[in-house]
C-alpha cells in the first residue's frame, strides 16, 4: 500500500494532501487574509486549492467532492457560488457539501476536496 503525504507548509499536525490509491485528499484551506470580502477570500482559497493539486499531481477537472463550511452561509453562499462557477470546470462539477460553521483565524469559509490523480 503506497500513500503519500504532500506538506508544503511544513505544518506538524497535518498534511496539504495525502496521496491513496490514485486519490487526493486535499486537507481544507483557508484564506490568506481574512480581512477581505466573500469573494476575494473565496478566490484566495480556490488558489490555493489549485497550488495543492497541482502539488498532488491532480487538478480541478479531477475533482470528485467538495465540503465547504462557512460562517454564514446563507449570507456568502450566493457569492461563493458566483467564484465557485467561473473556477470549476464546465461538465465536471464535482459532489458539494456546504454546512455553516465557526473557523479558524477570522476565516469566512474553508473548502476541502477529494480529486482523482
Amino acid at each position: 500500500m503506497n500513500i503519500v503525504y504532500k506538506n508544503s507548509a511544513n505544518l506538524k499536525h497535518r498534511s496539504d494532501s495525502v496521496i491513496h490509491n490514485g486519490i487526493a485528499y486535499v486537507s481544507g484551506a483557508i484564506p490568506s487574509d481574512s480581512s477581505v470580502d466573500i469573494i476575494t477570500q473565496s478566490q484566495q482559497v480556490l488558489a490555493e486549492l489549485d497550488a495543492r493539486l497541482a502539488e498532488a499531481g491532480s487538478g480541478k477537472d479531477k475533482i470528485l467532492s467538495a465540503t465547504i463550511w462557512m460562517l454564514d452561509v446563507n449570507r456568502d453562499v450566493g457569492a461563493f457560488n458566483t467564484v465557485w462557477n467561473q473556477w470549476v470546470v464546465p461538465g465536471r462539477v464535482p459532489a458539494r457539501s456546504c454546512v455553516q460553521a465557526v473557523l479558524q483565524q477570522g476565516a469566512l469559509l474553508e473548502v476541502a476536496i477529494v480529486a482523482a490523480i
